[in-house]
């Protein structure tokens, strides 16, 4: 697996992992928010600073950054628990000293995750 920025390929999978992701960290979301809000967030990776991890073609999480404001890090659902969020956090904390995130409380297993990074 490598870490690398965001390609234009990559970006139907990031896409997918997004929206799958969405749905199984927030099930007090309703799921119409998530299906209106792909354009956005098509557009919004677009201007942001994106970084994939990757095994060959196949991207199994991403890390996405709005200037200093860390706006999420997915991760495939069957790739959950083998440290690519750890790994996409630290390449982030390689090119930004200080950035700012936020969670929702109820979204539970990203607010452990974050504590453990001591963030």
């Amino acid at each position: 697996m490598i870490i690398r920025k965001l390609q234009l390929a990559d970006f139907d999978q990031v896409m997918a992992i997004w929206f799958a992701g969405s749905i199984s960290a927030h099930p007090f979301v309703d799921r119409d928010y998530w299906i209106s809000h792909q354009p956005i967030v098509h557009d919004a990776l677009l201007d942001a600073e994106v970084l994939v991890a990757v095994d060959g073609t196949t991207v199994l999480g991403f890390a996405g950054l709005q200037d200093d404001y860390l706006a999420g890090i997915f991760v495939r659902d069957e790739d959950r628990n083998h440290g690519i969020g750890t790994q996409l956090l630290r390449a982030i904390k390689k090119n930004h000293s200080s950035f700012t995130l936020a969670v929702y409380a109820e979204n539970e297993r990203a607010v452990r995750f974050y504590r453990r990074q001591g963030l």
